[in-house]
């Protein structure tokens, strides 16, 4: 599959137009960091949406209680520190002094309860969490408290939880906001602050430097310890032409290209100038979810002919290209290089003929099934496309619906039938970390309409997470993951399509990125 153009000459120079207003001076310019982020920013409450832009804009503008180091170990942020009173069933969670919202309000506990309540509506985490407290309750302004009637071990686990629905604290007022209602005032206590007055969606976002923020005196790793912002102003601009992004790069128009395409990437190594690392480590899954309420894939049997024609190949070629040192094959729902992955070659043969007798077995009568794709995202953009193709030829009436990642976001809120603008499949990416247990991944929780888009029910594997909980040692952890995930893929929640590293591209007078999944903001400095 072809997918992008080689870099065209003159792109950059269509970039510079774009970008030269307002006009910045010299030492404007040099205090200004110019970042083009992986889509469009059109949801901005990272509690809201699962999307990975958001939660990376979420970084900037907000902070969390606990955040986990570079071993994915929670480690308190805003907390001061914590005590676990009552033989488990009582924690006692203490702010450090200093801590201001944007609009110079102190950060209080009231603010605190609120946002972890906000958050516990949304996240699978946060759910389990949500059944384990009984009560909380304010002690002062800078203190509170978590009561339980049984202990709950994983609790700085779920407030410290990375990547993708991250329990950010944000002011009482907001943070009342109903939880499907998403929060358009962003005003948070993180080292950066959003300018609403320069926010263009589909364009342009602006972060400031916040003076007010107190970092704390910790080396920094991934998201915990000191998040010092050493740039002034940060601006994400929005460019859909990866040629142009990639011009702009190379002639220093912009500093930083969060994901550039394989296509491109020996462009940027011709320069001296750019340097291309893997950050995120751990990489990211690649992801098909069907819509489990709504027919076809109310029916298990046409969801698993889908699952029996997945070629991981296909996917990770058409979305990372052919250097086979970033993609590898991932059948199963926890990805590699997590303590529960398992393969799973018997669920993903990889056949079309397998997939269209199956279809043909479960009686499919042709039924229109709608494919929801984004064209502006190129790591998810040609996942779909594989999926409209193999589907296709595996004979099941595949309608294409592309549009921008944006509206992709909106539309998978939809839970009606694909007559009155609902949806069949979706394709997404996310980061390993996210789906490695029982606790974090929507991937294999099994919630009904409670839970991730796609809402796949099953009270078995709800039970079992239930049993994983409360298990009294690792061996039974891992026979309950196995079996959670197991039931998982046989039942279609979610159909992996291979595991991926993406090399980031930034100006080499750029010093202090931190690995982790996210682009931080924070102990950056120009050379």
């Amino acid at each position: 599959m072809e997918r992008r153009t080689l870099l065209r000459a003159g792109a950059g120079a269509a970039l510079l137009g774009g970008l030269s207003a307002p006009a910045l001076g010299q030492d404007a310019r040099a205090r200004t960091l110019r970042f083009v982020p992986q889509a469009n920013l059109t949801a901005l409450d990272p509690v809201w949406t699962t999307a990975t832009v958001t939660s990376n804009h979420g970084y900037y503008v907000f902070d969390t209680l606990y955040a986990v180091d570079a071993g994915n170990r929670p480690r308190p942020q805003m907390a001061e520190g914590h005590e676990v009173l009552d033989d488990g069933r009582r924690w006692r969670f203490r702010l450090r002094e200093g801590l201001r919202f944007h609009d110079n309000t102190p950060v209080r506990a009231a603010d605190c309860i609120a946002s972890i309540k906000r958050w516990c509506v949304r996240d699978p985490f946060g759910q389990l969490l949500a059944r384990a407290v009984s009560e909380w309750r304010s002690v002062d302004d800078r203190t509170f408290e978590a009561l339980l009637p049984r202990p709950f071990p994983l609790m700085l686990d779920a407030l410290a939880k990375p990547d993708a629905s991250v329990c950010f604290i944000m002011p009482e007022r907001l943070a009342a906001t109903e939880a499907t209602r998403a929060v358009t005032e962003m005003i948070g206590s993180g080292p950066y602050r959003f300018v609403p007055g320069e926010y263009n969606s589909g364009s342009r976002v602006v972060y400031e430097k916040f003076d007010g923020y107190v970092p704390r005196q910790e080396p920094p790793e991934r998201a915990s310890g000191g998040k010092v912002a050493h740039i002034q102003r940060i601006e994400w601009h929005v460019i859909p032409d990866a040629s142009t992004v990639a011009a702009a790069l190379v002639n220093g128009e912009i500093d930083w290209w969060e994901r550039p395409l394989s296509d491109l990437r020996s462009v940027l190594t011709r320069s001296r100038d750019i340097r291309q690392e893997v950050l995120d480590v751990e990489g990211r899954m690649a992801l098909m979810r069907l819509n489990c309420l709504q027919p076809p894939f109310d029916d298990v049997r046409l969801r698993r002919a889908v699952r029996l024609s997945v070629v991981q190949q296909d996917y990770m070629r058409a979305a990372q290209g052919d250097d086979t040192a970033l993609w590898s094959d991932c059948r199963s729902l926890y990805p590699r290089r997590t303590p529960y992955y398992r393969d799973n070659p018997d669920l993903m043969p990889g056949s079309i003929d397998a997939a269209r007798a199956a279809l043909k077995e479960a009686g499919y009568t042709n039924a229109r099934t709608v494919v929801i794709n984004p064209t502006d995202f190129p790591d998810i953009g040609p996942l779909g496309q594989v999926t409209a193709d193999a589907l296709r030829r595996a004979g099941m009436n595949i309608d294409l619906a592309e549009s921008d990642w944006g509206t992709v976001i909106q539309r998978r809120n939809s839970r009606e039938p694909v007559d009155k603008g609902g949806w069949s499949i979706f394709h997404t990416t996310g980061t390993s970390n996210t789906y490695g247990s029982p606790a974090m991944s929507p991937l294999i929780r099994g919630q009904g309409e409670a839970g991730w888009f796609g809402w796949w029910k099953s009270d078995r594997a709800e039970a079992l997470t239930t049993e994983w909980l409360e298990a009294p040692d690792d061996a039974a952890r891992a026979r309950l993951a196995g079996e959670i995930g197991r039931l998982a893929l046989d039942e279609v929640a979610t159909i992996p399509l291979g595991q991926f590293t993406i090399r980031t591209a930034f100006r080499r007078n750029l010093t202090g990125m931190l690995e982790g999944s996210t682009p931080y903001p924070w102990n950056i400095r120009r050379t």
